[in-house]
């Protein structure tokens, strides 16, 4: 990528993608069951080697992977990158061991991973999470308490685990461990949520963990799910983009067409107006999220800043063109299995998930007077 322009290699490699979304990976997504884990989604994407990519491609290329899969296949890309955020943590701070047995099987589609951070008293404000890693006088720990708003719970096969082992106040005193879905002592349920992917809530009761099962050092979890998500913010954005994308194509479509008063829609100047402000918008958005994954590929010192900026912008843009768009197609796209409808159901959790947007906005005004009190 040259400045904000994709090469020739990349427009092509992102057509590819958008083709395969909408031929391969969008009629299994339509077989699968809303709330549940797609397996058969997940291991087309394994043989695509799709999965393999989000481990071993930069930033700016996990945006391009998943606005791509997004523009066709909003339930394709959402599997890949919850595998990626399940299973990123264990490839970056995961003993050898750990990596040998997990991630081969994240990397074909065979196993399905969980980033278990959210709590029902600690969402955006991941530091104050409660659940207890209690010393067990046998060796390691004891987890108690609850996970909520889990993605692929409770149908994972592992989960990375936030938990409270109290080195230190607030995010000193946490602690990242990989905890498989069938130790004992830990339950879940699914929840009905807005969005069509799978969401669940996990109940630990004691459940034993050991040093084996840590994820970095003990007390350093916190920076474990800051590494995590400092990667993933600006790809979240990418995963707006997509589908502020699919949805102003598909009214460019709709109002070059459609008549109405006498006319055709385009030639009214409210709505080529509006249709311009969603392209700009959306444009915009496209430019902040590809800078963010630039900025974090050359490790510059000022990603989570940019990582903020980029996820914030792009979800509340997101929002704004899927809305506008619903708005100038009228009723058809509020019926079911209308692409809008389902843009309109998928495009508003991303603007709570991985930090709300309010919580961006705190990151970036922290950032900039840190800056200001630096010089």
């Amino acid at each position: 990528m040259t400045g904000f322009a994709l090469g020739a290699d990349q427009e092509e490699w992102c057509g590819h993608l958008r083709a395969l979304s909408a031929g391969r990976l969008r009629p299994l997504a339509e077989k699968g069951e809303p709330g549940r884990v797609n397996r058969p989604l997940l291991a087309a994407l394994g043989e695509e080697g799709l999965l393999e990519r989000v481990f071993s491609s930069g930033a700016l290329e996990l945006c391009l992977l998943r606005e791509s899969l997004a523009y066709g296949c909003t339930e394709a890309e959402t599997a890949l990158a919850l595998q990626g955020l399940g299973a990123y943590p264990v490839l970056r701070s995961g003993s050898e061991a750990q990596r040998e047995r997990w991630l081969p099987g994240v990397r074909a589609g065979r196993t399905v991973a969980a980033f278990a951070l959210s709590e029902p008293g600690a969402g955006s404000d991941a530091a104050a999470l409660a659940l207890e890693a209690a010393p067990d006088p046998a060796g390691g720990w004891r987890l108690s308490g609850e996970k909520r708003w889990i993605s692929n719970a409770p149908e994972a096969d592992f989960y990375t685990v936030f938990a409270r082992t109290g080195e230190g106040p607030g995010a000193k005193g946490v602690s990242a461990f990989l905890v498989p879905a069938d130790r004992p002592g830990l339950s879940g349920e699914a929840l009905e949520m807005l969005s069509p992917h799978p969401i669940g809530a996990l109940a630990f009761d004691g459940v034993p963990v050991g040093p084996r099962d840590l994820l970095g050092e003990p007390g350093r979890g916190f920076r474990v799910a800051m590494d995590t998500l400092n990667l993933f913010r600006p790809s979240v954005g990418a995963f707006a983009v997509g589908m502020a994308r699919a949805a102003l194509d598909a009214t460019v479509t709709y109002t070059a067409g459609r008549t109405a008063f006498g006319g055709v829609l385009r030639d009214l100047q409210a709505v080529a107006h509006r249709v311009a402000e969603m392209a700009t918008r959306t444009e915009a958005a496209r430019l902040l999220v590809y800078a963010a994954a630039g900025a974090y590929d050359r490790g510059a010192g000022d990603v989570p800043r940019r990582a903020a900026m980029a996820k914030l912008l792009a979800t509340e843009t997101a929002q704004y063109v899927v809305d506008h768009a619903v708005q100038l197609h009228g009723a058809v796209a509020l019926q079911r299995g209308h692409l809008l409808e389902h843009l309109y159901r998928e495009v508003r959790a991303p603007r709570i998930y991985e930090g709300a947007s309010e919580v961006q906005r705190t990151i970036i005004a922290k950032e900039l007077y840190a800056q200001e009190a630096a010089q």
